[in-house]
């Protein structure tokens, strides 16, 4: 296999050599700072809602990002800023407007060095991808602020994402930095399962390998090249559990998730974990190796202190804290300038006031995998197909993951009255764009398909699809694989839907696509191809104004 010429290059730099030491005295080891991000999601103004908080304290916002970074770099200059991934993707529209952009500009004024590619750094395709690494203007949008785009200073990472025909890789594997005159090397993924969760244009062409044995063979050709103190960058995570929403940020309760199988079959050379992805924080050793999260949307940072041998590079200890990003800090300035360039370009369309709450729509789940707001979602992609001219559905199904955040009534926004709601608050509910399709299914399909939200290989875990009014029904969780959902309780307006019905379902092109593993939905027939799913949303809301908060009584949990 060639060698990493991103790799080597960075090799050729001279080391740096401990001299002038007095005989027989042990050099110190230089102590080495990491700062560590996650699932930033292009949310450079302040995240609202549960979003924009961590417990009770206000978080988040990159002008507050910016700040506590520049802090904690002042307190050691042997410092570094890194990441896990998600960084683009599934943004507000102040960043997607101008195709994420804008939070690339902010990520390099931040100084960050390094991060793997995430899941939602594939949504718009591999062209793309490379785009915001290497700059240039979008093919059709060109470079909206006038300027040009000049692409990441960071280097992304992807050392288990390669070209299907070639079996190159797509991006660097691995990356070399000499901090303090000594080199950590870093390696970064995303998650093998990223084919499943991307869009399926997001993902032609490349091959997603496995996690734990791809890191092992880039740790042992850093190891042969004489690098030895290794962090590997993985967009990929775990939770403590059941709901650590009151858990201690720095906490390893009843920790769960794909993460800690992989960490458990890491070389031991792999001395740090820095995942993502769940969007959880933790602070976890696990087999020997540190894990840990920094939450999401920067509302935190993971303050790595690692001790490095200077004769060996090695590392001798290592601990983790992550701490909230408060808003009690002064904003940096150039964040705040970022913020007024691209807010100005968005306001037009952003602000435009599209309806009204009675309410907060929140996207927590209850007990049943039910949320209020999916409860809306799933009714506004009804509204928008239950016509005969558009699919006639009588049921829509909304993916859980697809509502990014909630829909705040009083949204710290100087421009909208209380309850008013904006289509820049709707875009970052529901920012990526899919299509709704209409396709016939049988009742027995229908079961099968309740049925693979149980399948979740994570114990505990599960991806519920949100139902919208009229659809009901009943399922044990402690049940047998296949036996969870009571068939005889799935009902359409009252009325049981039985093994040969047929039945007209609304569902995302996403979905449709076999997304979230949700295959049965590629057995319906008869497609019809519908509107945006933002468009439906927006539609919804100018029709229903005052929207209210979703019942959450149409799934019902019996155990």
């Amino acid at each position: 296999m060639r060698r990493l010429t991103v790799l080597g290059a960075l090799l050729s730099a001279p080391l740096a050599i401990a001299g002038g030491q007095p005989a027989g005295r042990v050099p110190a080891p230089v102590s080495v700072q990491l700062l560590a991000i996650n699932d930033f999601h292009g949310n450079l103004e302040p995240p609202s809602g549960a979003n924009g908080r961590i417990h009770m304290v206000p978080a988040g916002g990159a002008e507050y990002l910016g700040t506590h970074l520049t802090r904690a770099i002042a307190g050691n200059p042997n410092s570094i800023v890194i990441a896990a991934g998600d960084l683009i993707g599934a943004s507000p529209l102040i960043s997607a407007l101008s195709h994420d952009e804008p939070t690339i500009e902010a990520m390099n004024a931040m100084h960050l060095a390094v991060s793997s590619v995430g899941n939602h750094e594939f949504d718009q395709g591999p062209r793309e991808l490379l785009r915001m690494q290497k700059g240039g203007c979008h093919p059709t949008d060109g470079c909206q602020d006038g300027d040009g785009f000049a692409g990441a200073r960071f280097r992304y990472l992807a050392a288990n994402v390669i070209r299907a025909a070639t079996r190159a890789p797509l991006l660097p594997p691995t990356v070399v930095r000499t901090i303090g005159g000594v080199n950590v090397g870093f390696i970064g993924e995303t998650l093998r399962g990223t084919k499943d969760i991307v869009a399926p244009a997001g993902t032609t062409g490349l091959t997603f390998l496995d996690e734990a044995a791809t890191a092992n063979l880039y740790a042992a050709r850093l190891s042969r090249l004489g690098v030895h103190a290794i962090v590997l960058l993985i967009h990929e995570g775990g939770r403590q559990g059941p709901d650590d929403d009151e858990a201690d940020p720095n906490g390893c309760v009843s920790f769960s998730g794909p993460i800690d199988a992989i960490a458990r079959t890491l070389t031991p050379d792999i001395k740090v974990v820095i995942s993502g992805h769940s969007h959880r924080f933790y602070n976890c050793t696990i087999a020997g190796h540190i894990v840990t999260s920094a939450s999401s949307y920067g509302r935190m940072i993971t303050r790595l202190n690692l001790a490095i041998d200077r004769s060996s590079d090695r590392i001798t200890s290592a601990s983790a804290t992550n701490e909230i990003v408060t808003r009690d800090v002064a904003k940096d300035a150039t964040q705040t300038r970022i913020i007024a360039k691209y807010g100005a370009l968005s306001a037009g369309v952003a602000n435009k006031v599209v309806g009204s709450v009675t309410a907060d729509l929140m996207r927590k789940i209850n007990a049943a995998g039910e949320s209020a707001l999916g409860d809306v979602f799933a009714d506004a992609q009804l509204a928008a197909t239950s016509a005969p001219d558009k699919g006639g559905a009588v049921v829509a199904f909304m993916n859980s993951g697809g509502i990014r955040a909630d829909v705040v009534a009083n949204a710290p926004r100087a421009t909208a009255r209380p309850g008013e709601v904006t289509y820049g608050d709707l875009y970052t509910v529901q920012p990526f764009g899919n299509v709704l399709s209409v396709i016939t299914m049988t009742g027995d399909m229908l079961k099968r398909l309740l049925e693979q939200q149980f399948d979740n290989p994570t114990p505990g875990q599960r991806t519920m699809l949100q139902v919208s009014s009229g659809f009901t029904y009943r399922y044990k969780l402690t049940a047998p694989t296949g036996r969870h959902v009571d068939a005889d309780s799935i009902a359409i307006n009252g009325q049981p839907v039985a093994p040969t019905d047929r039945v007209r379902v609304e569902a995302s092109d996403f979905l449709v696509a076999g997304g979230n593993d949700f295959s049965v939905f590629g057995e319906g027939t008869n497609k019809v191809v519908g509107d945006a799913d933002l468009d439906a949303l927006v539609a919804y809301f100018k029709a229903h104004s005052p929207v209210a908060p979703g019942p959450q009584d149409r799934i019902v949990r019996t155990d």
